[in-house]
């Protein structure tokens, strides 16, 4: 069977988010860190954490559809699994100094593309096993390592460097455990085990599309709602 190309998968990864960038207004700025705005990044924060809490829960349920079928895969998902839980503390503590109580973040109905991946992700552990889960989560580790060092220093210099405390410190931990490396090892177990190299392109093209979808989806919510406001409003 071959194998996933990790030069290709990330070659790929880049283009894809290219279009993104394309299609969503001031993604690109954000992650050159040439803009930022401050509802727009409050809620990005709390998303995140909404986002890894329904993420861990379909993590564990890969994990649980990997079974006895393959050990080495089950341990490495384990692993991932178990160095990520608790982190959105993290987070939650920057959204805390910018004023969001944990009742007003647990009160926070998820967006609409992020209820969307979740669920896609569920039903394709039902039809396909772990292999779509463990892409994804290689996604966020990609993409944290490429984007946001840049996204949260620019939070820093616009809202001040107690406002990114603990996103900083997550991005020292992932840095610190290798986590992109850690899970594509994963991947390129879950892909010969359980799909095929070309099947993992699709799900990334997918995953990618959606995430493109849920920052259209916090423009519109945050700076474009603002934006359709009356003057004087």
């Amino acid at each position: 069977m071959s194998k996933l190309d990790r030069d290709s998968f990330e070659a790929l990864a880049a283009q894809l988010m290219e279009k993104q960038f394309q299609r969503v207004p001031k993604l690109r700025e954000l992650h050159q860190g040439e803009w930022i705005d401050r509802d727009y990044y409050i809620r990005h924060i709390a998303e995140t954490v909404l986002r890894i809490r329904l993420n861990n829960e379909v993590d564990a349920y890969a994990l649980y559809r990997v079974g006895s079928q393959d050990d080495v895969l089950a341990a490495k998902l384990a692993r991932y699994l178990a160095e990520e839980y608790g982190h959105e503390h993290m987070f939650t503590r920057d959204l805390e100094r910018f004023g969001m109580s944990i009742e007003q973040l647990d009160a926070t109905p998820v967006f609409t593309s992020t209820a969307m991946l979740m669920g896609y992700l569920r039903l394709e552990a039902d039809r396909s096993g772990p292999a779509p889960t463990t892409i994804w989560d290689w996604f966020v580790e990609w993409y944290s390592d490429r984007y946001n060092p840049v996204i949260t220093e620019k939070a820093a210099a616009e809202f001040g460097a107690d406002f990114v405390y603990g996103t900083r410190a997550h991005i020292a931990f992932d840095e610190s455990h290798d986590h992109d490396d850690l899970m594509f090892r994963t991947v390129s177990r879950a892909v010969e085990k359980f799909s095929t190299p070309e099947q993992a392109e699709a799900y990334l093209t997918t995953f990618i599309d959606l995430i493109g979808d849920y920052f259209a989806e916090l423009y519109a919510s945050t700076v474009g709602a603002r934006e359709a406001q009356p003057v004087g409003v």
